[in-house]
């Protein structure tokens, strides 16, 4: 069954899934988060205009509570025992996942693509794939800063934690460049729930026509740090563009 992702916010009604064959259970529906507009005095750094910083933060919430349909991209058997690799070639990339995972893909308004892996069993824990298309200014990562910006920024934009009463806390915990990449580590609590840790790499490519934005977005739930921490850690930083 595909659970639910929770939204850092609170969440508008929920959107039907279109089924097809081999698709997704009846409960495949998620919600999607409220858009959310930095608060200029809060979130504005001087380092980013406007437009981009509620770029980011627009495609980040996508990537936490997405709906999705079946896809036919292919997978091979991995070399590791319990984990396989997962090939996009349409989208041009591939991701070490977990032989158990389910896998869902399709397209979201305003979004090019959409892939989510998940356990089978009912858990906070997924790994997701965004695809968004760029304007002409974005040809680099460095576009949206350098790593460390970004990720204060991201996470900052995130954090409601000043509010009152407060909203959600954002906590930024480590932030690197590497393999073309960024990665970003950070987590979201709302008052009185559990903590949710995420982990995020994102790269740049062109198809040829545009570039495009890749957000990996791993999430798992803090009090299931044992159990899904190894296998969202490296299915994260398995990602790949080919």
């Amino acid at each position: 069954m595909l659970p639910a992702l929770p939204s850092p916010l609170h969440s508008t009604s929920p959107v039907p899934v279109n089924r097809s064959k081999g698709s997704l259970p009846s409960r495949s529906r998620l919600l999607f988060p409220v858009a959310v507009k930095c608060d200029a005095a809060r979130s504005d750094t001087g380092r980013f205009p406007t437009k981009r910083r509620e770029l980011l933060l627009q495609i980040f919430l996508a990537s936490l509570s997405l709906p999705f349909v079946a896809t036919n991209a292919s997978a091979e058997t991995d070399l590791q025992e319990t984990f396989r690799i997962y090939e996009d070639e349409m989208n041009k990339f591939r991701i070490s996942i977990p032989k158990e995972w389910l896998v869902g893909a399709g397209d979201v308004n305003g979004i090019k693509s959409v892939t989510a892996f998940y356990p089978e069993e009912s858990s906070g824990s997924n790994v997701s794939i965004v695809i968004t298309g760029l304007g002409p200014d974005f040809t680099r990562l460095e576009s949206f800063g350098n790593v460390d910006a970004f990720a204060e920024t991201l996470v900052s934009g995130l954090d409601r934690s000043w509010k009152r009463p407060p909203g959600v806390t954002a906590k930024l915990i480590n932030s690197k460049s590497t393999n073309g990449l960024y990665y970003v580590e950070y987590t979201l609590q709302n008052p009185g729930e559990r903590c949710r840790h995420i982990l995020t790499a994102l790269g740049i490519a062109s198809n040829g026509w545009y570039n495009r934005l890749y957000t990996v977005t791993g999430q798992y739930m803090e009090d299931e740090t044992e159990k899904f921490q190894p296998q969202v850690a490296k299915m994260v930083s398995s990602f790949r563009l080919i």
